[in-house]
């Protein structure tokens, strides 16, 4: 009979065969005490077999120490897979053995507090310290004490629990993870959001989310499979892994929606940033199993503590900026404000209004001239819907474009569009071209071509006189439908232009193929191609070059200064629209200037381009010393304000300017005519997403609610109404 391992204790005694005759496991133990080792029994002999057996099945192993804590005994097979022999491991300490449980987020008590203590112990889960072992063990201990009472070491056993360890791991994971992207899910982030806001809270910190929400996904399970899909969600999340950095604070909730916390900030212009950078990297185009994908991104932000310090009112106001995003033409990032509860019910309100609107008449076109950039000559105008909506006016295409994209109204629209520009510019002298906007739903219809050239054959329209706005979304997959349908358009006849060129979906390879007239270069690089360091002219002229290379024609948009104008024309851009030649203006003015057959426009505007002003009618506070006067903001820039309500104020006067909501911003008066002031801000102000403007931060709710605990009401100098300078 082989007897388990033998190991010399450092007093020399035979250990290995005292801790057997003491036993390892209850009333066996008891029954083998006090045996003479040098003649063991057959109860013995019979329990040191069942002890060997056990050992050599792999299913447990077992261990003993003296009163320090030493090994005295380890089952041989277990001491190997650590990496040693058991007679390497006598003497060491037991404890030594294992990693700190610390190091393993575990939550229990240590091995070496249980040893100090005495303790008796259970199947705790500790992990093997020796490098190259990742083994789980479940060990248990009795401390042993001698005839007097004294402590003399403990005896126990362990097991593997390695595979058991890993798949309760697994289904942890499974729990917290999402299975497809690897990111938190929805009760992962929800908890983390929660502990997040809570911690914050008491240090009254700030914390911001992002929920985001991919555009045209659908476009790809239905062309490509879900397969294709689920790989592209993968590279979405890795991209947004590049940007935010920290894995536990991005998460898939689910489908195409997603969501980020930002701890600890608040500043509107990098969260901004943030939102923007996130959307250009999410539209740059996919390779999914060998085809070419184009998405997008819109974004919702909320911040805490001003939008909420609740996770559940958190999420609902950056889900309610979302879909503002959405709604303004996707693309987009919103913060969050309280108005936008009464934009939603307005929109909801706006969808249904929709589905009447041309049936009652209140859709009409109107037409921004093209006019080519040398000659100020006019050679053709782009249609854009107007919805002359009978309460509210008139009505943005920015707005219920995209409600009707989401209500599935947009196919009915644009062929309205089509026919009644057809119609409209069939009654042109001349040979002036009509552009008409294409939307991808509208493109992916196989009637498309069948209703171009209907609405052709109806009005008499040449068909060189019709160009079709395309944008490069609709190369989705680089399908063959799509080639199909370039193919069919072309053999109508009708001119195709490349709509918003150069805004992150730009591949040169469809170009090689896609059979274009022109390509028109988006407004995003011509606003900013006067401002000194910009790449934008390097970029422009590389596009010039390209188009005149493939035989096109260019057609810059959105230009509104001189400055903006003389650097296209220099750059080479055959043609240009914006408002340094004209609005878009009504059939019936269109007509009177195209009744001589030649329609020349002197370009006019301002010499060099400056922060968008947005005119407006908005209330406002401005606060100076302890007084609050109530204003009226007539035109808002990064940079300033028009504001009145005020007389006679001195230039150079400080001012505080409240916007609500927190939004304050230091103001000095540059200009004063009576009652109207043009104040300059000390801080420019950021974009909210939407082509508006917001502070880049917000006093604080805990500042507000300190203050007014400490006046007992709220502060005077925001709000007394007293003044030195009355507008009344």
């Amino acid at each position: 009979m082989e007897m388990p391992a033998r190991i010399e204790s450092g007093d020399g005694g035979d250990v290995a065969a005292d801790a057997v005759s003491r036993g390892f496991f209850g009333k066996l133990g008891s029954r083998i005490a006090g045996q003479r080792v040098g003649a063991p029994s057959l109860a013995t002999h019979e329990a040191l077999l069942l002890l060997q057996n056990y050992e050599e099945s792999g299913q447990g192993w077992f261990w003993s120490t003296d009163a320090k804590g030493r090994i005295t005994y380890i089952t041989d097979s277990v001491a190997r897979l650590m990496g040693r022999a058991s007679g390497q491991l006598a003497g060491t300490t037991f404890t030594e053995l294992f990693l700190p449980v610390d190091s393993q987020g575990e939550r229990q008590r240590t091995l070496p507090f249980l040893f100090t203590r005495q303790s008796k112990f259970d199947e705790l889960p500790l992990r093997s310290a020796f490098e190259g072992d990742d083994r789980w063990w479940a060990v248990s201990g009795r401390p042993q004490f001698d005839n007097s009472g004294n402590f003399a070491g403990y005896r126990g056993s362990g097991m593997d629990v390695t595979a058991r360890r890993r798949s309760a791991e697994d289904a942890s994971r499974l729990a917290l993870y999402d299975s497809l992207t690897g990111l938190a899910n929805r009760f992962n982030i929800s908890k983390t959001l929660e502990t997040t806001l809570a911690a914050f809270a008491a240090q009254q910190r700030s914390c911001a989310i992002m929920l985001l929400d991919l555009d045209r996904f659908k476009q790809v399970n239905d062309t490509l499979g879900h397969p294709a899909g689920d790989a592209l969600l993968k590279q979405v999340a890795e991209r947004l892994l590049k940007i935010v950095g920290d894995k536990e604070m991005v998460s898939r909730l689910g489908g195409d929606e997603f969501q980020i916390i930002l701890p600890d900030e608040e500043d509107r212009g990098k969260l901004g940033d943030t939102a923007a950078d996130i959307i250009a990297s999410l539209s740059q185009p996919y390779s999914v199993e060998g085809s070419r994908c184009i998405i997008g991104a819109s974004v919702g932000v909320a911040i805490a503590p001003f939008d909420g310090t609740s996770s559940d009112d958190l999420v609902r106001n950056a889900d309610l900026a979302l879909y503002a995003a959405k709604g303004s033409g996707r693309g987009r990032f919103r913060f969050y404000s309280s108005d936008l509860h009464q934009a939603a019910e307005d929109r909801r309100g706006l969808e249904d209004d929709l589905r009447d609107a041309l049936a009652r008449g209140e859709m009409e076109l109107a037409y921004q001239p093209v006019v080519h950039s040398m000659s100020n000559m006019v050679t053709g105008v782009e249609a854009l819907a107007r919805w002359n909506h009978p309460e509210r006016g008139m009505i943005s295409p920015a707005l219920f474009v995209p409600i009707a994209e989401e209500a599935n109204m947009i196919w009915v629209l644009g062929e309205w569009v089509l026919r009644k520009a057809c119609e409209d510019a069939a009654t042109w002298p001349g040979d002036m071209r009509v552009a008409v906007n294409v939307s991808p739903i509208q493109f992916a219809n196989e009637d498309l071509p069948r209703i171009v050239a209907s609405a052709l054959a109806a009005t008499g329209l040449s068909p060189e006189r019709l160009e079709l706005e395309i944008t490069e979304s609709v190369f989705l997959g680089d399908s063959a439908e799509t080639a199909r349908m370039f193919k069919a358009l072309k053999g109508l006849g009708v001119r195709l232009a490349l709509d918003d060129f150069g805004t992150g979906y730009s591949s040169l390879g469809y170009l090689q193929s896609a059979p274009f007239d022109k390509i028109k270069i988006d407004q995003s690089f011509v606003r900013g191609a006067t401002v000194a360091g910009s790449r934008n002219a390097a970029i422009i002229a590389a596009i010039v070059a390209l188009a005149e290379a493939l035989e096109m024609e260019t057609t810059a948009e959105g230009i509104e200064s001189l400055d903006q104008l003389d650097l296209v024309r220099k750059l080479g851009v055959s043609h240009v629209q914006g408002y340094v030649y004209s609005k878009a203006v009504p059939q019936a003015e269109l007509l009177s200037h195209v009744d001589a057959r030649s329609w020349t426009i002197k370009p006019a505007g301002p010499a060099k381009q400056r922060n968008d002003r947005f005119q407006m009618f908005r209330k406002a506070g401005a606060i100076h010393d302890n007084h609050r006067y109530a204003v009226v903001i007539r035109n808002l820039s990064a940079t300033g304000a028009f504001i009145e309500g005020i007389i006679d104020v001195p230039i150079g006067t400080r001012f505080v300017i409240d916007f609500g909501e927190g939004q304050l911003a230091t103001a000095t008066v540059r200009r004063s005519m009576k009652h109207q002031q043009g104040v300059e801000f000390e801080q420019s102000m950021v974009s909210d997403g939407d082509g508006g403007l917001c502070t880049r931060h917000r006093v604080s709710p805990y500042l507000i609610a300190a203050a007014t605990q400490h006046s007992g009401g709220l502060s005077v100098p925001l709000f007394s109404t007293t003044s030195d300078y009355t507008g009344n």
